[in-house]
């Protein structure tokens, strides 16, 4: 692929004035001067009378360079574009964009050397792909120490920060405590004096033991910036990406949201300003009537065997070796007796006489390497002389070859079972270990004959093949890939093929006895209609130059030229490039000898840089001007245009200089007011011999096009193809196109065939192309043509960071429009700066010179991209991998912010349940009051420990799930008992103490706790410490020990050596602890009489736990709760252990959520809840307090006889108490009754399941927590939804959690793959979160497994896990800013 970079002016030191000055007076002949006037700086008017077929209106003019001395400044036209980026970059230069560059483990990425090769492609698989290592690092645990709780207490009250404004506004009826800093704002916050929080996995870091401060300043919430000092690099970072954020470029988006599924989106208004096409209704154009010639043949095979019975030792291909040097030459008479042989073969001896293998009209693959012209013409002509169809396809060199399962459907459609090759080919596909071919994925089952000449069998002397005049039978398959990647056969019928060889003589004036050079793919396109066909039609010399040649030696095909005196030379514009850059190496060639220099992709942006500075270098060389001929081409329309060769000493050619804006919404336009944003192409001669065309448009009916429009060009011509092989509908819709006028009706009954290609017609019915429908990115409505922001990419100082020049770009549907997605292979010895400085300039111009966002720009190591055979990038193949998250970036860069600007307003909210409705009675509106109940209270169970002794309460299951230990009920009572007696004796406790349980989950925590009822002390449990990480866990139960005032630890020996170890002195004070007692050796001394509470309410045990937003909480249970508990038997029993699990199953799973508070737990986990008997149930409204209707979402009020009494606080706060135990509806028929509030988002819905009564079953739902929303953009979100969202994204993603910060919404997950992956999951986290939320993501973390922390019920920390991360403690993989 070209580069733009060699085009920059050479200007030497100067100054910048200077430099302004130079760059304006170059530009001065172009600059438009007045309306009709061309711009080649004479003054000249547009002709008067131009051909009624391309009149141009006034508002369309183009600059024709009218006049020789313009051949002087058409080189400096070259560096048009790249002057544009430079200049649309300096207007950057003093606002240095202050944008966070990514952070990165430095032994993440780590890229193996690549080849240095000068070409910019490579088509060898066996070259270094690049590799990626990983160095998998663990983070590491936090070393901060508390002292005591007081100290500890008044940090987390200081740092504290809610998960965001809806949990501080409805948290249980607290006031806000923290405001996040608007992003629009700018926030300078001074640092807190405070250290680090310790990162314990069942510390609260920033949140309040409940009732345990009564009088905090909370004015210092807002001088910590939530707690992290803003000094960190990460505060840094989030401050760099809010200022990048402050002014958007877009306009604000209206004041609306509907739910409807076409209004969800912001819907885009057209501009009123924008360009319209102004002119009048094109009419087709028509090409040079197809001449008459007395020698041309019937057919193409007739051709060649009247040139290989005639012209028998006349040379017909040449093929080089891997030096660029001839070492075959095939004859005329060699092509007829060879191909005549593997006709005969293919007709003859596959197969027995009444079962042929083969018959006239089957299709039949053609499977040579691109070094082996030779092979390849033989099969060719050799199959149409046995009538059967040749299938041109590439090598297969792997399984996983770019494209290999499409090529494999095309195989299939066509029913093709036969493949021919050569012998050295066959030997170098893939084998299996029996040595049979393997099969290739999505490939039939093929059949392999191998067409060296010493394999074939000689044909009798009275047999003939069958050579008739040229029909509209199939005479080749050319395979074609679509934007999306599918492969399609275009069906050539002998009548086209033969026509297309006629117009190609006749517009290239070929000549029997002439030389051609062609570096071009010979098995397709124009390699093959000008060095196999054309060439054998007029008995032309072709000298084949392969691609591996073209690797090692840039230079060869012009040497080739020189040696040869080649009239004609096929070359894209690639090969000009490298030339030019080889050129040092040999100055004596002379090109004098060209008389046509075809330059095939004449269609790109860069063409015209590329012709001019090849001749500008080559002149000196013999090259004249006008030798230089750009056509068109495109596999359903074969060639669509072509220069002519020009006759010396007549003008140039002319160019247009159009204005990008103009072209992104269909419009031809002058560029006359942002110079930056131009893009000058060149003509690619007219219509072919025999020929019409006509522009319609692309989207829709073919309407035709106006002639300041852009439009798609469509061809009626008998050179043509006839039709996707095995697709009609496809092929109605390409290949007979008829197109219709304005008002609908039919413009003639001519058929035409679609090009793919995007262009006008000009003055003097000069074809203009400026893109291709595969290459078109609509962008919120308006066109952009994908090599068109190559180009600018690779103008802005490509060379020190992208390698050989290869980017890719594409688009991909993100939320309801295409988003531009540019990708490029990094040079191994790029720095990361540079690299990131690089990527920051390209998004620069192209917003500049395109008016468009790129919305993610994706570095990856050299070699990495999946190639084309002959070595470019394979678009479709790459975007899948983006999307699939297996492109293994080593950096990106994504910004949504700039790009989605069609995101929704926030919803107006609805009006709830007012009081006078309520008086109406319980239908509102057509919905009823969201309230439900339970079946009446059941008495309890009584005691069955003497009835049924035997019977096992407890198992306790292994990893395997097999029982280790059993405790029956009279096992359990006898140590209950022992322990109520140690309890007594060692500790001297009594009723009432609270006693601190210490136990990992099992049947020893389950005695004790009976232990503690049986002496009347209240048991507090306590998940004990990680030995491996005590300084992290060890403050949590030291905490907890202190706010509840425990008399007493009752542990095992193992834990009590843990409590008094000197690494535990290094977290906690050990001398502070009370008594510890052990309970793996105990007396068996029985208690002399069971405590009996005097009254049910009576405290039974404390509950303490840190919830996910970092509240330590201490909950009170009441004895009447315990038995309720136990009388219910819906829930599972209260705690089941498995060994290894470190858990209790009643914990919170992720996937499902537990309905209950874990003050209240009145309902079944997971999804639809049934309400347990004796509770009552209703939805409130969390800020008015007023009851919602059937199915509206609310908070989750119950009411029940076994709640929890209150929150355990050493300082009293009845208001809290009161607000959230024992509540009151502000109006409606439950107003008087007492509620307790669970925290929880939910809704209730009667379903049409009946109870045992009869009546409709009314089921609850529970959405989340009320403390864990997240409210962004006026909206309400769960982070468990977008949390389950993202993990589904990716296979490598184990954890995921969300938080946000300063309204920026943050995504960490855990990558348990290899850290390649780890910017693979950024996009995916980005798109997932848009499409499915409409939100867009600020930051996105990827950490190691383990990292995200989980409280000892099994729920995520996330407050924790944000401060970890602005303290920069997290120790990430990678951390991604999307600007």
């Amino acid at each position: 692929m070209a580069k733009w970079s060699f085009l920059s002016l050479v200007l030497g030191d100067i100054t910048q004035k200077g430099y302004e000055k130079k760059r304006a007076k170059l530009l001065a002949p172009y600059v438009p001067q007045t309306q009709g006037r061309c711009f080649c700086g004479r003054g000249s008017k547009v002709p008067a009378a131009l051909p009624e077929t391309a009149v141009c209106e006034p508002a369309v003019v183009f600059c024709l360079l009218c006049c020789r001395k313009a051949e002087r400044v058409t080189s400096c036209l070259a560096d048009i574009h790249t002057e544009a980026v430079q200049a649309a970059l300096a207007k950057h230069k003093e606002q240095k964009m202050a944008l966070p560059m990514p952070t990165k483990r430095r032994s993440t990425f780590v890229q193996s050397p690549a080849d240095a090769c000068t070409p910019p492609d490579t088509s060898s698989a066996s070259e270094d792909e690049g590799s990626l290592r990983r160095q998998a690092a663990l983070s590491a645990a936090l070393h901060q120490s508390l002292q005591n709780a007081e100290s500890w207490i008044n940090r987390s009250i200081q740092g504290s920060s809610t998960s965001s404004s809806a949990s501080s506004t409805l948290s249980h009826g607290e006031e806000n405590l923290s405001v996040p800093p608007d992003v629009t704002a700018t926030t300078s916050s001074s640092s807190s004096s405070s250290s680090a929080r310790p990162a314990a996995i069942d510390l609260p870091p920033s949140g309040i033991v409940k009732g345990m401060h009564k009088g905090s300043n909370r004015s210092s919430l807002m001088d910590t910036a939530d707690g992290v000092p803003v000094s960190s690099r990460v505060s840094t970072k989030i401050q760099q990406l809010l200022n990048t954020l402050k002014r958007p470029k877009r306009p604000p988006l209206k004041e609306f949201f509907v739910d409807d599924f076409e209004e969800i989106v912001e819907v885009p208004q057209p501009d009123p300003n924008q360009p319209k096409p102004e002119g009048r209704q094109m009419t087709p154009v028509k090409g040079e009537p197809l001449g008459v010639v007395c020698n041309w043949p019937p057919a193409l095979e007739a051709a060649l065997q009247r040139w290989g019975s005639t012209q028998a030792k006349c040379p017909c291909l040449t093929a080089l070796d891997v030096t660029g040097k001839p070492i075959y030459t095939l004859t005329y008479g060699k092509l007829w007796s060879r191909s005549l042989k593997l006709a005969y073969t293919l007709l003859n001896k596959l197969g027995t006489k009444n079962e042929p293998v083969l018959k006239p009209g089957d299709r039949v693959a053609l499977v040579y390497p691109n070094n082996d012209p030779v092979m390849f013409m033989v099969a060719f002509y050799g199959c149409l002389l046995a009538e059967v169809v040749p299938v041109p396809i590439e090598v297969p060199l792997t399984r996983k070859d770019a494209g290999g399962q499409q090529i494999g459907f095309l195989l299939g459609s066509c029913g093709i079972a036969l493949a021919l090759t050569t012998e050295v080919c066959l030997k170098g596909l893939p084998k299996t270990q029996n040595g049979e071919i393997v099969q290739f994925k999505g490939w039939p089952r093929l059949k392999w004959v191998v067409t060296d000449s010493k394999y074939l069998s000689k044909s009798p002397k009275d047999w003939q093949p069958n050579i008739s005049a040229a029909g509209t039978e199939p005479a080749y398959i050319e395979y074609k890939t679509s934007k999306e990647g599918s492969v399609m056969g275009v069906t050539v019928s002998r009548v086209a093929m033969l026509s297309h060889c006629q117009a190609l003589s006749q517009a290239c004036n070929y000549s029997e006895g002439e030389t051609i050079v062609n570096v071009l793919d010979f098995k397709k396109d124009a390699g093959l209609w000008h060095g196999i066909l054309t060439n054998v039609m007029n008995k032309l010399h072709t000298i084949s130059v392969p691609y591996s040649v073209m690797k090692t030696c840039p230079l060869s095909w012009v040497q080739r030229v020189h040696a040869h005196k080649a009239k004609v030379a096929l070359v894209k514009c690639r090969d000009l490039h490298w030339a030019m850059m080889a050129h040092r190496d040999q100055r004596d060639v002379s090109l004098s000898s060209l008389r046509m220099l075809i330059v095939t992709d004449g269609a790109n942006p860069w063409s015209v840089s590329s012709c001019d500075a090849f001749l500008s270098l080559f002149q000196s060389h013999g090259l004249k001007p006008e030798a230089i001929c750009p056509c068109a081409t495109s596999p359903e329309a074969m060639t669509i245009a072509i220069r002519r060769p020009g006759v010396p000493g007549a003008p140039l050619p002319g160019r247009a200089i159009l204005s990008m804006n103009g072209l992104s919404f269909g419009v031809i336009r002058v560029n006359t007011e942002d110079k930056n944003s131009a893009l000058t192409v060149q003509d690619v001669g007219h219509v072919m011999p025999g020929g019409m065309m006509c522009i319609v448009k692309p989207d829709g009916p073919p309407q035709l096009c106006k002639t300041d429009e852009i439009g798609e060009i469509c061809v009626s011509s008998r050179a043509g193809g006839m039709m996707y092989y095995g697709l009609a509908g496809v092929t109605k819709n390409t290949f007979e196109v008829i197109p219709v006028n304005s008002a609908g009706s039919p413009v003639g009954d001519v058929p035409f065939v679609r090009s793919g290609l995007l262009g006008f017609v000009g003055p003097g019915s000069l074809v203009f192309v400026v893109g291709k429908m595969d290459g078109l990115l609509t962008v919120s409505g308006r066109r952009h043509n994908a090599d068109d922001i190559v180009a600018t990419g690779l103008a802005v100082e490509s060379i020190k960071t992208v390698y050989r020049g290869r980017i890719a770009v594409f688009s991909v549907s993100v939320f309801y429009d295409e988003r531009i997605v540019v990708v490029a292979e990094q040079r191994p010895d790029a720095s990361e700066e540079d690299s990131f400085q690089w990527m920051s300039r390209v998004l620069q111009a192209i917003d500049s010179i395109h008016q468009v966002g790129v919305y993610c720009l994706a570095l990856v190591p050299a070699n990495t991209l999946p190639k084309t055979p002959l070595g470019g990038i394979h678009i479709s193949q790459t975007k899948q991998h983006f999307l699939e998250g297996s492109l293994h970036p080593c950096n990106i860069l994504m910004c949504p912010h700039t790009c989605v600007t069609n995101l929704p307003k926030p919803r107006q909210k609805q009006p709830g349940v007012g009081p006078a409705s309520v008086m109406v009675g319980n239908l509102v509106a057509g919905k009823r009051i969201a309230q439900a109940s339970g079946r009446d209270l059941a008495p309890p169970l009584k005691q069955k420990a003497q009835a049924t002794p035997d019977h096992p309460l407890f198992l306790l299951l292994n990893a395997k799930g097999t029982t280790v230990c059993t405790a029956t009920c009279l096992q359990l009572h006898k140590k209950a008992e022992r322990i109520a007696s140690v309890l007594s004796d060692k500790g001297h406790l009594n009723a009432g103490d609270n006693v601190v349980l210490l136990y990992p989950p099992g049947i020893e925590l389950i005695t004790a706790f009976y232990g503690c009822l049986y002496a009347g002390c209240i048991p507090v449990t306590v998940r004990p410490p990680h030995a491996q990480s005590l300084t992290a866990t060890l403050p949590t139960v030291r905490m907890i020990v202190e706010v509840s005032k425990a008399a007493c630890i009752l542990t095992t020996q193992a834990l009590m050596r843990l409590l008094r170890s000197r690494e535990a002195a290094g977290a906690v004070d050990v001398k502070t602890w009370p008594t510890i007692i052990d309970t793996d050796d105990l007396p068996r001394k029985r208690l002399a009489q069971l405590y009996k509470p005097p009254t049910p309410e009576m405290l039974a045990y404390l509950d303490f736990s840190v919830s996910t937003t970092g509240m330590l909480t201490g909950v009170k249970r009441s004895l009447l709760w315990l038995e309720a508990r136990k009388a219910f038997r819906a829930v599972k029993l209260w705690i089941q252990c498995r060994l290894g699990a470190q858990k209790s199953l009643l914990q919170r799973r992720e996937g499902g959520l537990w309905s209950g508070h874990q003050e209240f737990c009145c309902c079944l986990p997971l999804g639809e809840q049934g309400i347990l008997p004796g509770v009552k149930v209703v939805i409130v409204n969390p800020e008015t307090k007023g009851p919602l209707g059937d199915s509206h979402l609310g908070e989750i009020w119950v009411n029940s006889p076994h709640t929890a009494s209150g929150y355990y606080t050493i300082y009293d706060n009845e208001t809290l108490q009161a607000d959230h135990f024992n509540t009151r509806l502000s109006f409606g028929d439950a107003a008087q009754t007492l509620w307790a509030r669970t925290g929880y988002l939910g809704f209730v819905r009667r379903t049409e399941l009946t109870a045992a009564s009869g009546e409709r079953h009314d089921a609850l739902y529970v959405v989340g927590a009320l403390d864990e929303t997240l409210e962004l953009r006026g909206l309400r979100y769960h982070p468990i939804d977008i949390e389950t969202s993202v993990s589904r994204t990716h296979r490598s993603i184990a954890e995921c959690a969300v938080f946000t910060w300063t309204n920026l919404l943050v995504v960490v997950v855990e990558l348990c793959g290899c850290e390649q992956e780890a910017l693979d999951l950024v996009p995916l986290v980005t798109n997932v979160v848009l499409e499915e939320h409409y939100l867009i993501v600020g930051v996105v973390v990827v950490v190691d497994p383990g990292v995200i922390p989980i409280n000892s019920r099994g729920e995520k920390q996330r407050m924790h896990l944000r401060d970890s991360f602005l303290a920069d403690q997290l120790d990430p993989i990678y951390v991604a800013y999307n600007m």
